[in-house]
């Protein structure tokens, strides 16, 4: 992805995100990814309260996920375009990242692991700033995001057998409230409400459009 010469504005925005984020996060692990007598604030019930008592219900499925923000002229966010043959999210737009595994000391290390065996980014290019809030999902899962500063000058090697490719989105797009839309689709009899980004033919929906909303809550919110 060739850089374009930033506005001294993009440039001012680019170095405010950074400075507010190294501020307002931390890597101490937030509680609640295992405790099921406490429910994370955040998650698909954001816009649908009735999922709260639906996910409280499933076995806790604890995950962790990079959200890699590469520090371009003017900043990205890259994202992976999920495989259509998997069982879960098959062809969605994701983080890289996935479950944590018992070997993993914490949600970092699981997110650092996942992100290099799904698209080969390498730890050294890697600057884990923290930790957003944990996302809940309706299927139980409880994913950990580590917002992380990368280096632009990286190589990737995709694992196809999860990946079928990666893009990245400007995060002034990401981050502007007028991007963040309401959208509706029925699911198991229910109709839901989720967080989407529309980004050109690029749909960002769902938990990936949750955990952006998150983000822009931690570090823009007074």
């Amino acid at each position: 992805m060739q850089d374009a010469a930033p506005s001294p504005q993009a440039a001012h925005q680019a170095q405010e995100f950074f400075r507010r984020a190294r501020a307002r996060l931390h890597l101490d692990v937030p509680p609640g990814l295992r405790d099921a007598c406490m429910t994370p604030a955040r998650g698909d019930h954001d816009l649908d309260p009735l999922v709260r008592k639906i996910a409280a219900v499933r076995p806790i499925r604890p995950a962790a996920v990079l959200v890699p923000v590469v520090d371009r002229k003017q900043p990205t966010v890259l994202f992976t375009q999920r495989t259509a043959h998997l069982p879960d999210h098959a062809g969605q737009i994701s983080f890289p990242g996935g479950k944590i595994d018992p070997d993993d000391a914490t949600p970092l290390d699981a997110a650092l692991r996942e992100t290099e065996e799904e698209i080969g980014l390498p730890r050294s290019v890697i600057d884990p700033i923290g930790y957003l809030d944990p996302y809940m999902t309706t299927l139980g899962y409880r994913i950990v995001p580590t917002v992380a500063r990368v280096k632009p000058d990286f190589r990737l090697v995709l694992n196809p057998q999860e990946v079928d490719e990666t893009f990245e989105v400007p995060l002034a797009f990401l981050m502007e409230p007028a991007n963040h839309q309401q959208h509706s689709r029925d699911w198991q009899g229910m109709k839901r409400t989720y967080y989407a980004m529309p980004f050109g033919e690029r749909y960002i929906w769902g938990a990936t459009a949750g955990i952006l909303r998150n983000l822009y809550d931690r570090i823009y919110r007074e």
